[in-house]
Order: structure tokens, then sequence, then C-alpha cells
């Protein structure tokens, strides 16, 4: 096949992972996640117990709800008291941070990587996600590599983050902007 007249050639797209992390990657794509993958939605403890094994970081009192898709678990750091909901995709070439107190709703996508479409081999390429403390991402919510949201903030459902977010804002739209100021009500 003569590939000279394209611009772009992915038969030259590889990304060279080191032996060991084939294999560990392997070990959690075929062996330990389908397993993951299959817990009830009883298996709290289970899966996080899972995660850990496979190095996550996860702090007490956290809830990761049933069909919750991690790339890398030795990527992923999260806090204290910190819920994952049903079908959220962890996209995690690079390291996820999830800080106390946030929740991260169904199907929202945390999306570490990307390519760069400028290079005619279109390599793959990631930059890490922070999700400060108190956020809550909501529902089918994408966030792109490199993304830090601060403290306390608001994505409002169907989001897609490009850029960082401030602390303490209510945002939302395609691109997510900050909306308004977050505010909480005494108790």
């Amino acid at each position: 096949m003569n590939h000279t007249k394209y611009q772009v050639d992915l038969t030259k797209s590889a990304t060279h992972w080191p032996l060991p992390l084939k294999i560990k990657r392997a070990v959690w794509q075929y062996v330990v996640r389908p397993l993951f993958y299959a817990t009830p939605g009883s298996a709290n403890a289970l899966r996080i117990f899972i995660l850990r094994a496979m190095g996550a970081t996860i702090g007490h009192t956290c809830l990761i709800q049933p069909k919750v898709n991690v790339l890398m678990p030795w990527n992923l750091r999260i806090g204290n008291c910190v819920a994952i909901d049903h079908h959220v995709e962890i996209y995690n070439f690079a390291m996820v941070t999830i800080h106390d107190m946030t929740v991260i709703s169904q199907r929202s996508y945390l999306c570490t990587g990307t390519h760069d479409y400028t290079h005619p081999y279109m390599p793959l390429t990631w930059k890490p996600i922070t999700i400060g403390t108190e956020c809550w991402v909501a529902a089918e919510v994408f966030v792109a590599p490199g993304v830090e949201i601060g403290n306390g903030s608001v994505i409002g459902a169907r989001s897609v983050v490009t850029k960082n977010l401030p602390e303490w804002m209510v945002c939302a739209g395609n691109p997510c902007v900050p909306i308004k100021p977050r505010t909480l009500v005494e108790l």
C-alpha cells in the first residue's frame, strides 16, 4: 500500500511502553479488571480493595459504584469521602487526582490522553487532571487532559471542560465557563 499520498501516516503511530508497564496493563486489563467490572452494587469495599491492590491511592469513606472504568489504577489518587458514580470513565494515562468531598456523577469522562494532531504520526500525549475538594462534576461531563478544577466548583451536566476552572464557581457549557459563584446555605 502506498502511503506517500497521505500527509498523516498512522502506520508509524505507536506508543513505546516499557515491558513492565505492558505486563502491568495486561494483568489489569485481562485478569483483574473484568472481575472489578463485574462486582455487584453492594461490593464497594471489594472494588476499593481491587483498585488499591493495583496501585490506586484511595482515602476513607469513598464510594466507587459498579461499572466505573479505570484505564490505569496506579495513576489514580482519590481523597476522603469521594463518590464516583456508575459508568464513569477514567482514561488515565496520566495521574487523575480527585480531592476530598467530591462527587463525579454518572457517565462522566475524565480523559488524560489525546493525540498530537499536528504531528504526521499523531502520537499519544497525556496530561494529568486534578479535581479540587468539595466539587461536583455532574452527569456526562467531559474533562480534557491537563485540566484543573478549583475547590468547591460545580460543573453542570454534559459540560465540556477544556480549560482550568476557578474555585467556588458554578460552571457549565461547551466549552465550560464560569457562570456564577457557588455559595452554600448556612445550616
